[in-house]
């Protein structure tokens, strides 16, 4: 189907069409929107991942400024959909035969200015996105974005800078993730602490479990239990036992020094 002539109230109609009410009170519920949450004031229509991705095929050519607009949506399966568009389009100009580097940076940098202005807000959306366009396109390129989004406070751009990392450790680059992770300890809010202990893991999984153990030797007092035991998953039960072992005297540390203040 070309998408000549279609805009994003077409792509918002098809998956008006796909949608249900029961659905759309259960993605609310599941990804927090209610006052104080991370995902606070998101609207869900209740469309499943796999319907979305249907209807992202049929417009799968849609132009920039409409896939703009439906980034711009409150509603979050446009968000999804916009995002998804993207990630194909990226890919598509990655490709051996089809490889278009002009192409991908505007992508790139559409994207990252999606990210900047709070367009890319919920863990769904940062995790389908990041590491296929920013992790394919910075793989080859300077980083500083990605330490940019880091040194953020919002909790998004953090999340975007942890998951494009994935991007590089899924092509045997770890040393972006070392680099960032440390100056991420201190984040103690869940989501952080996922996506960190999470990438953390996928550095021993895929890249070079020494990466990590190393790490862990040197940080685990200062880790945070969530991320550590994400990045401890596929550890031996020794080895987990022992850093967690050095995180509670590492916190007993910290604690015993801001009492005696």
């Amino acid at each position: 189907m070309s998408t000549v002539g279609y805009g994003h109230r077409d792509v918002a109609a098809a998956l008006a069409e796909v949608s249900d009410p029961v659905d759309a009170a259960n993605l609310q519920r599941f990804f927090r929107t209610g006052p104080g949450e991370y995902g606070e004031g998101d609207v869900f229509v209740g469309v499943r991942v796999p319907a979305t991705r249907k209807v992202v095929q049929r417009f799968a050519d849609l132009p920039l400024p409409e896939v703009d607009a439906l980034l711009d949506s409150e509603v979050h399966e446009h968000r999804l959909a916009g995002l998804l568009i993207l990630v194909r389009r990226f890919e598509k100009a990655s490709g051996v035969r089809t490889r278009d580097d002009a192409q991908r940076e505007r992508i790139a940098e559409f994207y990252l200015a999606a990210v900047l202005r709070g367009r890319v807000n919920n863990w769904d959306l940062v995790d389908a996105s990041a590491e296929r366009i920013l992790g394919g396109w910075l793989f080859d390129r300077a980083r500083d974005p990605v330490f940019d989004l880091g040194a953020d406070e919002d909790l998004w751009r953090r999340r975007v800078a942890l998951l494009t990392t994935f991007g590089f450790i899924r092509r045997g680059d770890a040393s972006t993730t070392l680099d960032l992770a440390p100056r991420l300890l201190a984040d103690r809010r869940d989501l952080t602490q996922k996506a960190l202990g999470w990438m953390l893991r996928e550095v021993g999984k895929r890249v070079d479990r020494a990466l990590l153990t190393v790490f862990l030797d040197e940080y685990a007092p200062a880790m945070g239990a969530t991320a550590l035991s994400y990045a401890t998953e596929h550890l031996d039960p020794s080895a987990r036992t022992r850093y967690r072992r050095m995180r509670a005297d590492g916190a007993g540390v910290r604690t015993r020094s801001r009492g005696g203040r």
